[in-house]
């Protein structure tokens, strides 16, 4: 076989690897951009318009071929939330200027600084977020509606658990919560048990089939999604930008909108890493993704539609069914296009519970408690941050949880970076004083450090203990070469302990150290 026709071999090979990967996306993405949308408080068309959008124009521009963007779960609640305030018709508005802030960071090289955020901080997001979807679609998942704040709908799962055991005559909500219970009861078992030549069905589209035949079949006078026929009428084209320009002016509607863009960044580019970690085939530009996700939103809000990001659960079923181009993502979404416009009679048939259910279930992942031992580690701070974050979310709203974490994690980088213990120990056998640092020597401490100098005796031999302090900065430096100086005459001496010490701050001793003679 000549070079060209191995060539081309091997260009089929891996056509047909994206398009059997596109495949298993498009099942994965299908019910969960319903989901999604349902859960916003938005048509189930605007989810998969979104997906569509996070397929064919992200899958396009990206910076991380192998990663799926599309209608995410965490950004739900947000979008609930500015639903609520200002109505649906202001979606578009707020997803538009949150896309252009993602592109203008994408263009001035910030992508990486989004995965500067301490994890602590993301992990009590989450958690928050997946407890929020959770308490919310369980009220949702009996044909019931949402209590309001995220701690009265947990509250009340009680008795959303009463109305789905218990049968009354003016209402359906034990057939909606029979459908939502086989919904997650299908989930689990397909995803222990499923048998491996059919695992890369999602358990998600399993459960979807599954009860939807069985609540049409029993003809449960339940909620069932409702997608117009007409796809591209029902397209929420030209939305009003102009008739809603003068909310811009709203602080709260600035909070929202930054909100969505810090979001929806913070997890795609969460996502690109764990891509990243996942295959070889590529290498992720974290910029040029910012960028097309600030693209893709921006084209969502010109739609009305929801919101986007990198989504992992997508992202990862790409990646394990064998996508190796970019090519399987903007499939993905032209079947989501396709299905929108001539399956239209079959989504309708779907119970919105089992669609609830699913997103349940994903709230429930979403809660990851199990990160706490790894976070200890690292200092109690670090749980400190997790929990004041997620209790302030349940407790208040997201954006609240999300600022009092942030807020948190820079109070602790503050303390890190200003505390210094001093702890000094003669001894008089080897006629020297041990002085051990432990913290970080900065010009903020530089007082406290002159200040234990200044009550040594002059002539004194000093050895510093720099192996427990994380930075040290030219200032303090500065004082010890100062010190030397000024008692040398007298026999004072200062040497440094590299035995114990890092690489690392051996090499930012030595550069701050003066040359001996």
């Amino acid at each position: 076989m000549n070079e060209q026709a191995a060539t081309t071999v091997n260009t089929q090979k891996r056509f047909f690897s994206d398009f059997s990967a596109s495949l298993v996306v498009f099942l994965v993405a299908l019910p969960l951009c319903m989901g999604v949308a349902f859960a916003s408080g938005a048509p189930p068309l605007y989810g998969l318009i979104a997906g569509v959008i996070g397929g064919m124009l992200v899958g396009h521009f990206t910076g991380s071929p192998l990663q799926v963007s599309g209608p995410t779960p965490t950004l739900t609640v947000i979008v609930w939330e500015l639903i609520q305030k200002f109505g649906i018709e202001v979606l578009g508005l707020a997803v538009l200027v949150a896309g252009i802030m993602q592109f203008a960071c994408g263009q001035m090289k910030l992508g990486q600084w989004f995965r500067a955020v301490s994890p602590s901080v993301i992990h009590g997001i989450l958690t928050g977020i997946g407890l929020l979807i959770f308490s919310s679609q369980f009220h949702l998942m009996v044909d019931d509606n949402a209590k309001g704040t995220g701690f009265d709908n947990l509250i009340s799962i009680p008795e959303a658990i009463w109305k789905g055991l218990v049968p009354t005559p003016d209402t359906t909500h034990h057939l909606a919560a029979q459908v939502g219970v086989i919904t997650i009861l299908i989930i689990v078992l397909w995803q222990s048990f499923a048998p491996k030549k059919l695992k890369f069905l999602p358990a998600p589209l399993i459960a979807i089939v599954a009860v939807t035949l069985y609540a049409n079949l029993l003809e449960f006078p339940i909620q069932y999604v409702s997608i117009p026929e007409n796809f591209f009428a029902a397209i929420p084209w030209p939305p009003s930008f102009f008739e809603h320009a003068h909310l811009l002016a709203n602080s709260e509607l600035w909070i929202d909108i930054a909100g969505i863009a810090f979001i929806a960044s913070a997890e795609t580019l969460l996502t690109t890493s764990a891509v990243d970690k996942m295959q070889t085939y590529t290498k992720a530009n974290y910029d040029k993704e910012l960028s097309a996700q600030g693209i893709g939103n921006m084209t969502c809000g010109v739609l009305g539609v929801l919101p986007i990001a990198g989504v992992i659960v997508r992202s990862a079923a790409n990646i394990q069914a064998g996508a190796v181009t970019n090519r399987a993502t903007m499939m993905h979404g032209l079947w989501l296009l396709l299905s929108a416009i001539v399956a239209v009679n079959v989504l309708n048939t779907i119970p919105t519970a089992a669609l609830a259910a699913i997103l349940v279930f994903t709230g429930y992942k979403l809660m990851n408690f199990k990160v706490v031992p790894e976070l200890r580690k690292h200092g109690r701070g670090e749980v400190i941050i997790f929990f004041a974050t997620f209790v302030a979310i349940m407790m208040s709203d997201l954006l609240t949880g999300i600022f009092v974490g942030l807020l948190l994690a820079f109070a602790k980088l503050i303390y890190v970076f200003s505390y210094l213990s001093i702890n000094m120990i003669r001894d008089d056998e080897n006629d020297c004083t041990h002085m051990y640092l432990r913290g970080a020597a900065t010009f903020i401490r530089l007082p406290q450090l002159a200040q234990s100098f200044e009550e040594l005796p002059g002539g004194v031999n000093i050895i510093v203990h720099v192996d427990q302090l994380s930075y040290i900065d030219h200032a303090c430096m500065e004082l010890f070469r100062t010190w030397e100086s000024e008692h040398r005459p007298d026999g004072g001496t200062i040497l440094i302990d590299w035995d114990a010490a890092s690489g690392e701050m051996k090499k930012k001793v030595a550069s701050l150290l003066p040359s001996k003679q």
